[in-house]
C-alpha cells in the first residue's frame, strides 16, 4: 500500500521549536489493518485542517499489519487538541479493538530539521519499546 508523505499543513515561525509525535500500531489481523487504512483519508483531511499541525506523514505496511505515523505540532497542547477532536477521537477509540500494540514516543527539535526522517522516528520507537 502507497505511504502518506510528509506534508506540511502550515509552517512554523523561523528558529521555532516543533513538538514531534512517532507511533507506531500493529493490528491483530489483517481486516483490522484494512480498516485502519481506511481510516487514514479522513486523518490526513483533519490533520490539514487542525491548527498547530507543522507536518506528517503515514508509513502503512497494510499486509504485515504495521502501521507508523509521524508529525510535528507547534506545541504538545496542539497535537492533543488533534487528538481529542473528530475523527481521529472515535476513530481510536474504534481502533482500540483491533490494535495488538501500540508505541509512541515525543520529543522537541528545531522546526528546521523538518521534515524527521524515518530512521530517525523508527530508531526512537525502538529505544520507547525497549525501555518498556
Amino acid at each position: 500500500m502507497p505511504d502518506i508523505p510528509w506534508m506540511t499543513p502550515s509552517r512554523p515561525a523561523p528558529g521555532a521549536q516543533v513538538y514531534v509525535m512517532a507511533s507506531s500500531f500493529e493490528t491483530t489481523t489483517l481486516l483490522g489493518a484494512v480498516r485502519f487504512f481506511l481510516k487514514a483519508p479522513g486523518i490526513v483531511l483533519q490533520i490539514r485542517k487542525a491548527p498547530g499541525a507543522h507536518g506528517a506523514a503515514l508509513r502503512a505496511r497494510v499486509l504485515g499489519r504495521i502501521f507508523l505515523t509521524l508529525s510535528a505540532w507547534e506545541d504538545r497542547d496542539a497535537l492533543y487538541r488533534f487528538a481529542r477532536s473528530e475523527p481521529h477521537r472515535t476513530s481510536s477509540r474504534a481502533a482500540s479493538a483491533y490494535m495488538k500494540e501500540s508505541v509512541f514516543t515525543y520529543w522537541t527539535q528545531d522546526a528546521a530539521e523538518l521534515p524527521v526522517s524515518w530512521a530517525e522516528a523508527e530508531r526512537r520507537l525502538a529505544e520507547e519499546k525497549a525501555g518498556r
